[in-house]
């Protein structure tokens, strides 16, 4: 079956092949436009998260205190009847939905209606708010619409690729190897990477400018004030098809007109800055692409401006190899977009506050009402939700008890909210906790819609798998409720049904004057839509009835505002919100990692995706480390004014003096104390309302403990005991890191509590009281069913050999020695942390084969190893060991 990745905005199609053992084979779908056959590590292992351990598989309803499985019935009339009476007590601004970019675009279509059309409010945002909202508006003020100009294939003819705020090795592999090859194929191509950190991206980058956090406007505004002096701009293009350059122009000047005080207050090489200057000025096919870190700003709409501002001056746009692109974070952010997924949009791509738009879509959807202003963006929802304003809130297959800035904000939200509906596919979330109602939905493979990602690429996402339990699919759950609560226009028998409907509206009243136009889609037979190939809009029929997308928009210099023109938006640099001082000295900034996504509800519970970052992170140059008193690989305190965490410190070498990076990953369910939203800012941009993750002052301190330990264990373990755990997938087991601020007296009875291993078991253990080292082993059969390390110092065994002694049927007398050694003994190997998570390779392997085989460059490591082989998220990585390992040898 032909679907497509759930994951990044990249939109990776894939093909999913049952297997008679019941697992399903995962690969790349070589006939996608978006990856031609490749799949990063996340996508290739969607196999090992289908399983319907921890599912959410039936309605539950909150009595008495308690959740308690309920029948389909009972759950939608105590949501629908919910609903009704506070909006009929309080009025339809009481009400919400909070929903999400992992909704195909059928879902959110329907949750859109409900709310605008229906109830009559734009109360319904979605956690895209959190990572595209400030692209959207930037598209708005400088098209007047949200549009991206470019498609894929602009990387492939760029003559200079800018990478702004943008781990694309790690965040968007497919998207990356795509500019590697293009950069093997064409050396002379330039690779600029703009980030305060160096990251696995910079290893292909000519040039990394390591720009202080916050400051992308100063270097945008000071890239248009040399271009204008260059002469480089484009005047036939600007004075026929541009308004604003002057304004925009002068407020460059005032404080980005000289590059060598833009380059003092970027905290950048003068050398470098001008470097990059020249070149973009000198080069007609440059494509500017951003992401998360230019987003994720109180100032991101600007940065989104500054950095169009540029290419509308030198014309560089709407045409092949050259443009602004924004590289969207979650598969289905764009489809969200279509259907006015956000509280201050309408549905195709219509203006909640043009009366003409609110009209059409009433009028089309023949609906009781419409929204007349926008509603709350996510940082507004939930204080009004704490506030009581908000009275009731539907969560929508997110979680924002992590993902949320100020998160400890949105817990006392949803303590207080008179009723908190969620629907998801997972049953324990840190927000399913203070769920009233729960309800089951269909997970990915099960669903089927379409989805729609970066570059405009409309794709079927197709269900190959049977709905689990009494899962149902989102749109059926909406329309569902909308029905009880006595609205018509809600009676769709299948997401082709919706899809149609959705289709039909970005056609209708639209002689020309909207860009988002699917005339070509609409009245697809229920086959069509089966059979859909993937397609970028606007879409139109041939004369010969076959399909026309359409790679660019503006090829014809007609923009999307009244008079046809872009505009220039003039962004006055202004810093973050919040400066540090000295009880709070170091900048917070917050991403992913390489093999996980988002909450980790899904990436989770594949163990291949587990080793190559097992816990979650403090990030710290290490002279910060000395400064603060904390030691690489040592858990450590990181706080804000808004709440703390913990984790363990590490020295990456890609981070400044003066700045922390933490990732985003953990939650409730995978660590004690790792959820980094609760230290977030809430602060957010004026225009888009996205919020500043990427610049909060914290303070690190050193978060004391008497020891530390691992387990490793084939059954789930109770750890309300323990100061601070991590828990991480294995192959038919779980593993904990763990640390303790009480001293254990008797190491062996403690162990056994904690494992639940009584006095018959078959127990091994060694102790060294004098150095405090404990080692046990429980012995089921033959084979291993747990072990733990428990010391005073954080130089624990390795983990890897460990982790393959639970695959072995039964342990030979080497592996039990081994156990109580501490260390791999006789033939088994530790291969050391993950580094190629495609193939399985670790550091110790690659290391080796390095010395042993005089292996020079990555092509060579992955010939002889495989590593680096696949979706090249790991090369980066490689690289660095090749130089490092040779460095050793030579030595």
């Amino acid at each position: 079956m032909r679907s497509t990745c759930p994951y990044c905005g990249v939109g990776c199609g894939i093909t999913a092949t049952p297997l008679p053992d019941g697992a399903i084979a995962i690969a790349g779908d070589p006939g996608h436009a978006a990856n031609r056959g490749r799949l990063c590590v996340k996508g290739a292992a969607l196999g090992e998260t289908i399983g319907l351990e921890g599912r959410l598989l039936h309605p539950a309803v909150r009595e008495a205190g308690a959740l308690r499985r309920a029948s389909w019935d009972q759950a939608l009339e105590r949501v629908a009847g919910g609903l009704r009476a506070i909006i009929d007590e309080h009025g339809p601004d009481a009400v919400a939905l909070y929903v999400s970019g992992q909704l195909l675009t059928e879902d959110y279509y329907v949750a859109n209606k409900l709310m605008k059309g229906y109830i009559g409010s734009a109360n319904i945002d979605t956690n895209s708010r959190l990572c595209m909202s400030s692209a959207v508006a930037g598209h708005k003020r400088a098209f007047g619409a949200d549009l991206v100009p470019g498609c894929y294939e602009d990387f492939d003819l760029a003559d200079m690729v800018v990478l702004v705020g943008s781990n694309t090795a790690w965040c968007h592999p497919i998207l990356f190897q795509r500019i590697a090859r293009l950069k093997e194929a064409r050396p002379e191509v330039r690779i600029v990477v703009i980030d305060p950190r160096r990251t696995a991206t910079c290893e292909l980058a000519d040039l990394h400018l390591p720009v202080k956090p916050g400051t992308d406007v100063w270097l945008f505004n000071g890239l248009l004030s040399y271009l204008a002096r260059s002469g480089v701009q484009d005047t036939a293009f600007i004075e026929a098809h541009t308004n604003g350059l002057e304004q925009a122009l002068d407020a460059a000047q005032v404080d980005c007109a000289d590059p060598l005080a833009v380059a003092r207050h970027c905290r950048l090489d003068p050398d470098d800055l001008l470097a990059f200057y020249a070149g973009f000025a000198a080069t007609a096919n440059v494509v500017t692409a951003f992401s998360q870190g230019v987003n994720q700003s109180s100032a991101g709409t600007d940065k989104v401006n500054s950095i169009i501002n540029c290419h509308l001056l030198t014309g560089r746009i709407g045409q092949p190899g050259m443009g602004p692109f924004s590289i969207t974070g979650q598969p289905n952010a764009m489809g969200g977009r279509e259907v006015g997924g956000l509280a201050n949009m309408l549905a195709a791509h219509m203006d909640l506050d043009n009366p003409q738009h609110r009209d059409t879509v009433q009028t089309f959807w023949s609906s009781p009402r419409i929204a007349g202003k926008g509603g709350l963006k996510a940082v507004d929802l939930f204080k009004a939700i704490e506030a009581g304003t908000v009275k009731a809130v539907w969560v929508i297959a997110t979680n924002p008890m992590v993902s949320m800035p100020d998160a400890n904000q949105v817990q006392r939200a949803l303590e207080k909210c008179e009723l908190v509906v969620v629907s998801d596919i997972i049953a324990n979330t840190d927000t399913n906790a203070f769920a009233d109602v729960l309800l089951p939905a269909l997970g990915w493979g099960e669903k089927d819609g379409t989805v729609t990602n970066s570059e405009r690429l409309i794709s079927r996402q197709r269900a190959f798998l049977p709905a689990p339990g009494e899962a149902r699919a989102d749109w059926r759950i909406l329309a569902d409720v909308a029905r009880r609560m006595g609205f018509d226009g809600f009676d769709f028998d299948s997401s082709h049904a919706v899809f149609d409907e959705h289709a039909r509206l970005s056609v209708f009243r639209n002689e020309g004057t909207r860009v988002f136009n699917l005339a070509g889609l609409c009245g697809l037979t229920a086959d069509d839509y089966d059979r859909l190939e993937p397609v970028q809009w606007p879409v139109r029929r041939g004369a010969d009835g076959a399909l026309q997308g359409s790679a660019r928009l503006f090829g014809e210099r007609r923009f999307a505002h009244a008079d046809g023109k872009a505009r220039f938006i003039a962004t006055a640099p202004r810093a973050p919100a919040n400066r540090v001082d000295p009880a709070y000295p170091l900048v917070l900034n917050t991403g992913r990692v390489r093999d996980q996504w988002h909450t980790m509800s899904r990436t989770g519970r594949a163990p291949r995706l587990a080793d190559h970052t097992a816990e979650a992170f403090i990030d710290m140059h290490p002279q910060d480390a000395l400064l603060y008193g904390v030691r690489e690989g040592e858990l450590a305190r990181v706080s804000s004014q808004w709440g703390a965490m913990v984790a363990r410190v590490q020295h990456g070498g890609g981070i400044a003096r003066g700045s922390v990076f933490v990732p985003i990953h953990w939650n409730g369910q995978t660590a004690s104390d790792a959820r980094v939203g609760t230290l977030v800012n809430p602060v957010v941009d004026p225009v888009s309302g996205e919020p500043e993750f990427k610049h909060t002052p914290v303070q690190v301190e050193r978060f004391g403990v008497a020891w530390h330990a691992f387990v490793l264990s084939r059954s789930e373990l109770a750890l309300d005991q323990v100061a601070h755990w991590t828990r991480v997938q294995g192959r038919g087991f779980a593993r904990y890191e763990m640390a303790g601020r009480g001293q254990v007296r008797d190491r062996a009875a403690w162990a056994r509590a904690l494992l639940g291993a009584g006095d018959d078991a078959d127990w091994l253990d060694y102790e060294d009281a004098s150095d405090g080292v404990y080692r046990a082993v429980h012995v089921v059969g033959e084979h291993i069913e747990q072990c733990i390390f428990l010391s005073p110092r954080t130089d624990l065994p390795a983990r890897a050999w460990l982790a393959s002694l639970f695959a072995s049927e039964s342990l030979t007398r080497l592996d039990r020695a081994g156990l109580l050694a501490g260390q791999a003994l006789g033939q088994r190997l530790d291969t050391g942390p993950t580094v190629c998570s495609c193939f399985g390779v670790g550091r110790n392997t690659i290391c080796a084969a390095i010395v042993a085989q005089d292996l020079k460059t990555v092509p060579e490591v992955t010939a002889c190893l495989k590593a680096g082989g696949n979706c090249g998220s790991c090369v980066p990585e490689i690289k660095v060991l090749l130089i490092q390992t040779r460095a050793r040898e030579a030595a």
